[in-house]
């Protein structure tokens, strides 16, 4: 499994637009082969901050997501983006998260 996460930074002011325009991209891109998750959230704290987070069953489900992408453009209407920074993670293992004791 192949998790993409990482930050674009906009105008606060133009943030919901943004998203506007990502939300297109995640309906098309979570109905692709081998995509297991695909958002564009706001940021709880930050106001021009854009969280993208992905999950994709194997790289060549990727690489066939990116080649896609390529064609049709970055889609982020025509909000500039000022930054990003974004990874590629490769996870060898898929494990439970850890649950504390029960609260109350």
């Amino acid at each position: 499994m192949l998790i993409i996460a990482g930050t674009f930074q906009v105008a606060p002011e133009r943030r919901q637009e943004f998203l506007v325009a990502r939300a297109e991209i995640s309906r098309q891109s979570r109905a692709e082969n081998g995509c297991l998750e695909y958002v564009s959230t706001a940021d709880p704290v930050d106001p021009g901050k854009v969280h993208l987070f992905e999950r994709w069953a194997s790289r060549a489900d990727l690489d066939a997501h990116l080649v896609g992408r390529a064609a049709v453009g970055f889609a982020s209407g025509d909000v500039p983006v000022l930054a990003t920074d974004i990874a590629m993670y490769a996870v060898a293992a898929e494990l439970p998260v850890p649950r504390g004791p029960a609260v109350g």
